[in-house]
C-alpha cells in the first residue's frame, strides 16, 4: 500500500477552535429555529432505523477518504499482526465498560452526592454505562487519518469491534445496570454498520479498483485521494452543528449535570486512551497501528448509545442526557489525543511487528 503522510494544514491545526464554534452554532441553530432541526431529526434512511439522513451522509464524506487509501488486498496480512487488535479488544471489552460503572458510581453516589439525587445518580450511572459498552463509531476513521493511521488496520479494528458488540452489548450493560432484557433493538444497530461502514466501504473499493485501473496508483492517491482531504473536516464540523442542533434543549436545560457528567467521561476516556497506547508501546507496535488504537479505545459508538438510552429510560431522561454529554465532549477529546499521539510519534520504532 502507497503509504503518505498525514499534513495538517492551517484549517486543520486550528480544528478544536472550529469545533467550540461548531458546538455553540448547533446549540444556537437548535433554539432558534426548532421547527427545521426537528425536521432534519426525523429524517430516516428506513423507518425506525435511527440512521439519520444527513448525518448518514456527512459521515460518509468523512470516512471515504480513509477508505480510499485501503489497500484491500493488506487486510488480509492483518493476521499476521494480531497484538495491536488484542490490545485493543482487551480494552474495549474487558477494561472500558467495568472502568467507567466504577467511576460512574465514585461520582455520582459519592462525590457529587449534595447537588445529584439518588434517582438521577442512578440515571446517570446507566448513561455512561451505555455510552462506554458501545465502544468505537465510524469516525475513529477520521481520527485514524489525522493520526496518519494503518487505514486496512483500522477498518479491521473496527469490524471486529462492531461484531463483538452483536453479541456483548446487551451482556455487558445488562449486568452492569443489574438488569436483564434490556431492551435494545439490533435493527438499529444492524442498520448503522451497513449506512455508516459497509455501504462507503463498497463504494470506496469501487472507486479505487476502476480508477486505479484507469490512471495509474501514483495518480489516484497523490491526485485523486488528495482532494477529498478538505471534505473531511468540514463534514466533521457540520455534522457536529447538526448533532448539537438536535439536542440543544437537553443540553441547555441541564447545563449544570452536562458539566458534572463530563467529570468522570473525560477521566475515563483519558485514562483507557493511555492505556490502550502504553499497552502498545509495551508490546512494540507500530504507531500506525498503536495511534488509531488508542482512538478507538477511547470513542464511542454515540448513535447505539443515544437511541439505546432513549428506548429504555426516555428522552428527557437523565441516562438519554449522560450519553448525548459524551457526544459532546468526544470531538474536543479525541482531537487532544490525536494531537498527543502525533507529538510522540518518535516514541515508537518503525517498522516493528504488531
Amino acid at each position: 500500500m502507497v503509504q503518505t503522510s498525514k499534513k495538517m494544514n492551517v484549517f486543520e491545526r486550528y480544528l478544536t477552535v472550529w469545533v467550540a464554534v461548531c458546538m455553540v452554532a448547533g446549540v444556537l441553530l437548535g433554539r432558534a429555529m426548532p421547527g427545521l432541526t426537528s425536521l432534519l431529526s426525523k429524517m430516516e434512511f428506513v423507518g425506525g432505523s435511527q440512521v439519520n439522513v444527513p448525518i448518514a451522509v456527512l459521515i460518509w464524506l468523512m470516512i471515504l477518504p480513509m477508505m480510499l487509501k485501503i489497500d484491500f488486498t493488506s487486510i488480509l496480512q492483518v493476521g499476521r499482526r494480531p497484538k495491536g487488535l488484542l490490545i485493543t479488544l482487551f480494552v474495549n471489552w474487558l477494561v472500558k465498560p467495568f472502568s467507567m460503572a466504577l467511576l460512574g458510581w465514585l461520582f455520582f453516589r459519592w462525590v457529587f452526592s449534595a447537588w445529584i439525587s439518588p434517582e438521577a445518580a442512578d440515571q446517570f450511572m446507566a448513561g455512561v454505562i451505555i455510552l462506554a459498552a458501545a465502544p468505537c463509531t465510524a469516525m475513529v476513521f477520521v481520527w485514524s487519518y489525522l493520526t496518519d493511521g494503518d487505514p486496512a488496520y483500522t477498518l479491521v479494528q473496527v469490524a471486529v469491534n462492531d461484531l463483538i458488540m452483536l453479541v456483548l452489548f446487551i451482556p455487558i450493560v445488562g449486568l452492569l445496570l443489574g438488569v436483564s432484557g434490556v431492551p435494545v433493538d439490533f435493527k438499529v444497530l444492524l442498520y448503522s454498520v451497513i449506512f455508516f461502514v459497509v455501504i462507503p466501504l463498497v463504494v470506496a473499493y469501487t472507486m479505487r479498483r476502476v480508477l486505479i485501473a484507469a490512471r495509474g496508483e501514483v495518480w489516484f492517491n497523490g491526485k485523486f485521494v488528495a482532494l477529498f482531504a478538505p471534505v473531511t473536516v468540514v463534514a466533521l464540523l457540520v455534522t457536529l452543528i447538526l448533532i448539537f442542533a438536535f439536542q440543544a434543549d437537553n443540553i441547555t436545560r441541564k447545563a449544570f449535570f452536562v458539566i458534572l457528567i463530563a467529570i468522570p467521561i473525560l477521566i475515563q476516556v483519558y485514562f483507557n486512551s493511555s492505556l490502550v497506547y502504553g499497552l502498545m508501546k509495551l508490546f512494540r507496535v507500530p504507531h500506525s497501528v498503536a495511534a488509531p488504537g488508542a482512538l478507538i479505545g477511547a470513542s464511542n459508538f454515540f448513535e447505539l448509545a443515544v437511541a439505546t438510552a432513549i428506548a429504555l429510560y426516555g428522552p428527557g431522561s437523565g441516562a438519554a442526557l449522560a450519553t448525548v454529554v459524551g457526544v459532546l465532549v468526544e470531538v474536543p477529546v479525541m482531537l487532544s489525543v490525536c494531537g498527543i499521539c502525533n507529538r510522540t510519534r518518535h516514541w515508537f520504532e518503525e517498522p516493528a511487528s504488531g
